[in-house]
């Protein structure tokens, strides 16, 4: 059996379109077709049912894809062990993180590992979906959320105090709320998977009731240029609306919830060497 068409059937399993299966696979969706025929050829058996919401598995398909994502795992394990032991500053290392850290911290570092190791080349991820160490969709990942998988290496780079704070021309045109009225009179921006999941939606403590929402974000990035335009006040991370020069509304008050920023890559990896010299760069601008 050929590990390629075994690769494609998991990848169809996951997406559910030929066209989606292709372009996770970053080959053509013709490939992806026929590559599946080929399978199901050669095991004399239909894995898929052609359905309007997309690709189901069958009931043979239910039991064949244990099989082919224990061979895809076992491909992940011989990449990550091999290269666990890969002493040469040279290769790819894929980095996820997101946008805003990307801007501030993670590019810098980029900067200095390519003016010491060129031959190491970065492939950096800035998407919303939390890849997998383990499957080697990310080699490094930068997380608010510290993993619980043993597998995985986590170390804290930040801890920061969060604060509330909007732009010094919103302050002019609306002044700062006061404590105790809700936000009465004023506009805020929000977090808008926090502020979905909150019993009681709240800032550094105040509950929000009385105020308008004017914009739910879903990156600190958009969150942070929102309030720097003067769309309202919202919580951010002290060093980052400090470094925006922003006003903090309230500096005796904070969130309960410290804004925490993890270092995240397998174990397999820790000794590889483009690993640990980015590692290292990145380290080091958040120490910075």
């Amino acid at each position: 059996m050929n590990w390629d068409d075994a690769r494609i059937f998991v990848a169809l399993r996951r997406e559910r379109t030929l066209r989606a299966a292709a372009r996770s696979l970053d080959i053509d969706q013709a490939t992806v077709g026929r590559r599946l025929a080929a399978l199901e050829h050669a095991l004399g058996a239909t894995l898929f049912l052609r359905t309007s919401n997309g690709y189901e598995l069958t009931p043979v398909g239910g039991i064949a894809i244990r099989a082919a994502e224990a061979m895809e795992q076992s491909a992940h394990d011989l990449v990550r062990h091999a290269q666990g032991v890969d002493k040469r500053h040279a290769g790819e290392v894929k980095l996820s993180t997101t946008d805003a850290l990307a801007e501030e911290y993670v590019i810098p570092a980029i900067q200095r590992l390519h003016a010491k190791h060129p031959d190491v080349s970065v492939m950096l991820d800035t998407t919303t979906v939390v890849l997998n160490l383990a499957k080697r969709e990310a080699d490094i990942a930068i997380r608010t959320v510290k993993p619980r998988n043993a597998d995985l290496l986590a170390r804290r780079l930040a801890s920061w105090e969060v604060g509330l704070f909007a732009s010094p021309d919103y302050v002019r045109r609306h002044g700062e709320p006061e404590p105790g009225e809700r936000f009465a009179g004023h506009d805020l921006v929000v977090y808008q998977p926090h502020f979905a999941k909150a019993r009681v939606p709240a800032f550094v403590g105040e509950p929000l009731k009385d105020g308008r929402v004017v914009a739910r974000l879903n990156t600190n990035l958009t969150l942070r240029a929102a309030v720097k335009a003067g769309l309202g006040i919202s919580e951010l991370p002290v060093p980052m609306g400090e470094r925006d020069g922003l006003v903090r509304i309230w500096p005796d008050r904070s969130n309960d919830a410290r804004y925490e920023i993890w270092l995240v890559t397998h174990q397999d990896l820790r000794h590889t060497a483009r690993i640990r010299v980015t590692i290292d760069e990145i380290v080091f601008a958040f120490g910075a």
